[in-house]
């Protein structure tokens, strides 16, 4: 079987199926056995270990999943790349690709019918577009998983992992910092991949959680009000949460709470941390 990862090897395969890469799927398939290395190794798969890789393209990452994990889910959208996959994956029995769309799929029947309902283990090369999406669709719908280790555009890597203050502060570093400590594993120049991106890229590990680092009575609420916090990040959060319309927050019920927290009513969301919104979160209940 030949690896994928050789840049040649790829060429071969999209040259042989005629294929062209869909602008619509973000398509960028990585063309370097160190960094297909690196992010098998950041995973931590082992023997025991089911794998969900969404957005498998021609297989390349999949065939390295395969060696180390007990069973892989490959979820793939783009029709054009299902006989690909059939073709690049027929050496292995132990994955399951599936059609669909990563958004649209019952990710905890998944881990029910392959997995007995344990934990699994997400690895991605992700399309820049959908990375928020998918990352928070996992999160919240709380699936059973121990880690995500994907492959993202470098600036969205650093914003997972900053903290208040900073310009690329927002909603999903606070969304991500509550489910999972976040630790970029590498940085992945252009000139990896096929067709080279616009920008660098950067793996980063999401560990899971068991139990959030910041306790709120309401989590949807709590993420309710910071999405409203940096939907206007440019005025300060009395009037970004007015502005809002939601859970009957008026500008006198924050500027209260806010007062209690012994902050400044001209603060704005990107200055509190996870815990001040957990508990202004509470207190605006």
């Amino acid at each position: 079987m030949a690896t994928l990862g050789i840049p040649s090897n790829t060429i071969a395969v999209l040259q042989k199926y005629g294929f062209n890469f869909q602008k619509k799927y973000g398509q960028n398939f990585l063309i370097d056995p160190h960094v297909l290395e690196k992010i098998i190794h950041a995973s931590e798969i082992g023997e025991d270990d089911c794998v969900l890789e969404i957005g498998p393209g021609i297989g390349t990452m999949t065939q390295y999943l395969a060696e180390n994990a007990k069973k892989v889910i490959a979820v793939e959208i783009d029709d054009h790349l299902i006989p690909i996959l059939k073709d690049t994956l027929s050496a292995y029995d132990n994955i399951t690709v599936i059609h669909d769309d990563i958004l649209k799929v019952d990710v905890q029947k998944l881990c029910d019918t392959y997995n007995e309902g344990n934990p699994i283990k997400v690895v991605a090369n992700l399309p820049y577009y959908i990375t928020t999406p998918i990352i928070m669709g996992l999160f919240e719908s709380h699936v059973p998983l121990s880690s995500i280790t994907i492959m993202v555009q470098k600036e969205v890597a650093d914003r997972m992992q900053v903290g208040p203050g900073t310009k690329d502060y927002g909603a999903l570093s606070l969304a991500v910092q509550y489910y999972a400590k976040p630790e970029i594993v590498a940085n992945v120049p252009p000139n990896c991949f096929i067709p080279r991106p616009n920008v660098g890229s950067a793996v980063i590990r999401l560990t899971r959680y068991e139990k959030p680092p910041v306790e709120t009575e309401d989590e949807k609420r709590m993420f309710g009000i910071i999405r409203a916090a940096f939907n206007q990040r440019r005025k300060t959060l009395v009037n970004a949460l007015s502005n809002a319309g939601i859970y009957n927050i008026t500008k006198e019920k924050t500027v209260q709470a806010l007062n209690e927290m012994g902050l400044s009513p001209a603060i704005r969301g990107e200055a509190l941390t996870l815990e001040q919104f957990a508990e202004l979160s509470d207190r605006l209940g």
